[in-house]
């Protein structure tokens, strides 16, 4: 067999394995590094559990959604960077189908039918965001620093919502981070067994940059609608740290203020979100369909899938980018202390986004507590799948 016939049949394989993971891996990003483990340290080997375990704390480590970064991994590592982007087809192209077809649904349906299961899908939305601030909340606020951070930054955000004071804050917070936590020195463990080069590691880097200045740039000069959702998607998936939940407040305050997305249909689909399976910024597929039509577009898929590549691209840039300077990342104290308050500030961060609109626009009467408060407590239980709560909620929202 040829070499390049092998390759072709290998990257097959990979996208097969990781599209089977992206129609059942429920759950959420925490889930998602069960299945990976499950099915590529013990069952098909093709990492051990030390390199596996790297990967993970890479990819915490990075901006971007993790589990994606993760499976990203491991697909280089069986395949090379055509091998990463089989993995990053398979699982997100169920989730993302699926999303992009709601967000087309909603533009075309009947307001009066699809109103009450909006409303079914925000408290939803309530009861995941209230699970994960708590969950959260315990992991990263273990010190009066980074408590400090977290309510400050919820204050500041609670005055004025923007963007740039999202991202200054995040910048900020790291810079403190590394005067006031201190610093502690872990232990170095094998290195992820992926060849790249400094050079292309360099060059990846420079793209992103590249394309975060210059996107904005290119948007203003053509006033072209597809190029702002570009920019605005990557400029999110490029300051995302800790990934899953926290991709609301950067989105929320990217796609409802310039009035692309309402915030009935923004909570909306992140409650929808979390009913299927893989990751969950594929969110991202749905908000660009619903926006296709006010930036003048009347192709919602073009639109959810410019929207759905630019907010995955920089954290595969960013992972290329670190991994062949990874050891000597991992072993600065300083910047494990600047990741760590930063992860305090996005927890201030989702905090004020769920006062305001999560809380100010779903729940507005003592059924809607009850709705969210149960949907918390099957949450606690972990027994209950998070799709069929949403399901629950959506119906129960329709119905009252």
């Amino acid at each position: 067999m040829g070499i390049n016939k092998y390759n072709k049949l290998l990257t097959l394989h990979i996208f097969f394995v990781f599209l089977m993971l992206g129609l059942t891996a429920f759950g959420g990003p925490v889930a998602h590094i069960g299945y990976f483990r499950s099915e590529f340290v013990d069952k098909r080997k093709w990492v051990d559990a030390s390199q596996f375990q790297d990967l993970v704390a890479l990819c915490q480590f990075l901006p971007g959604p993790m589990s994606s970064q993760v499976g990203f991994a491991l697909g280089m590592l069986r395949g090379n960077i055509r091998g990463g982007v089989a993995a990053w087809l398979g699982f997100t192209a169920p989730s993302a189908i699926f999303m992009l077809s709601i967000g087309i649904g909603i533009n075309q349906f009947n307001n009066d039918l699809v109103i009450p299961y909006l409303h079914g899908l925000k408290l939803a939305a309530v009861a995941i965001v209230a699970w994960a601030l708590w969950q959260m909340g315990k992991s990263a606020l273990r010190g009066k620093t980074q408590l400090l951070l977290a309510i400050s930054s919820c204050l500041i955000l609670l005055s004025t919502n923007l963007i740039w004071n999202q991202l200054a804050l995040i910048i900020l917070s790291a810079f403190i981070g590394v005067f006031c936590i201190p610093r502690k020195h872990n232990e170095i463990l094998t290195s992820p067994n992926i060849k790249l080069s400094k050079r292309f590691g360099n060059t990846c880097l420079f793209i992103l940059v590249g394309i975060l200045i210059g996107a904005p740039i290119l948007a203003s000069i053509t006033n072209i609608g597809e190029i702002y959702i570009f920019s605005s998607f990557f400029r999110v998936g490029s300051f995302v740290f800790g990934g899953g939940h926290v991709v609301l407040p950067l989105l929320q305050a990217e796609v409802v203020p310039l009035g692309w997305v309402n915030e009935d249909k923004f909570l909306a689909g992140y409650g929808a979100v979390q009913a299927m399976p893989g990751p969950l910024f594929t969110f991202a597929s749905y908000l660009g369909a619903v926006s296709a039509p006010i930036i003048g577009n009347t192709n919602g898929w073009i639109v959810g899938l410019i929207a759905l590549c630019a907010i995955f691209l920089p954290s595969f840039f960013i992972l290329s980018a670190a991994l062949p300077y990874w050891k000597i990342l991992r072993s600065n104290p300083s910047l494990r202390s600047a990741i760590t308050a930063v992860n305090a500030t996005v927890v201030g961060i989702l905090l004020a986004v769920f006062i305001d609109p999560v809380i100010t626009s779903s729940v507005n009467q003592i059924s809607d507590i009850c709705v969210v408060f149960i949907g918390i407590c099957l949450l606690s239980l972990k027994r209950i799948p998070v799709w069929l709560i949403v399901l629950l909620s959506a119906s129960t929202g329709a119905f009252l």
